[in-house]
């Protein structure tokens, strides 16, 4: 197996908010959602099927974790969603009310915008250019 990245752990405060967020207003995919012990489970998403890197929901257990909800990068775009139909899902981000921070700008290298959230993250949807 070659080296991967497999899964980033994302803090959200509640499992089943997280997935309609995300699975809803994203339109990720919900890979699994396995119960683990009372309180904790394994809840993966992805953008699609064939995504290499899944993000974890990890639902805060303590108030350190808490405060972290929404900046774990401190205020740095945390994660880069990359697309290959800007225009569906920028159009998309509209229609469901994401917050826009950055409206798409042409750059070298592709088109990009930057959004917060549910959480308060931010993200650059990327549509990169063909060379």
């Amino acid at each position: 197996m070659k080296k991967h990245i497999a899964h980033i752990a994302l803090v959200i405060d509640d499992y089943d908010k997280a997935i309609e967020y995300y699975t809803k207003t994203l339109n990720f995919i919900l890979v699994e959602d396995t119960k683990l012990d009372a309180d904790k489970r394994w809840v993966l998403i992805a953008p699609s099927i064939e995504a290499e890197t899944k993000i974890l929901l990890a639902e805060a257990s303590n108030n350190e974790q808490t405060i972290r909800i929404g900046d774990q990068t401190g205020g740095r775009v945390f994660l880069f969603l990359y697309t290959d139909n800007f225009e569906r899902d920028h159009q998309n981000m509209l229609s469901k009310k994401v917050t826009i921070i950055r409206e798409p700008v042409n750059e070298k290298w592709g088109k990009v915008l930057v959004f917060k959230d549910h959480y308060g993250n931010l993200w650059d949807l990327i549509q990169p250019s063909i060379s």
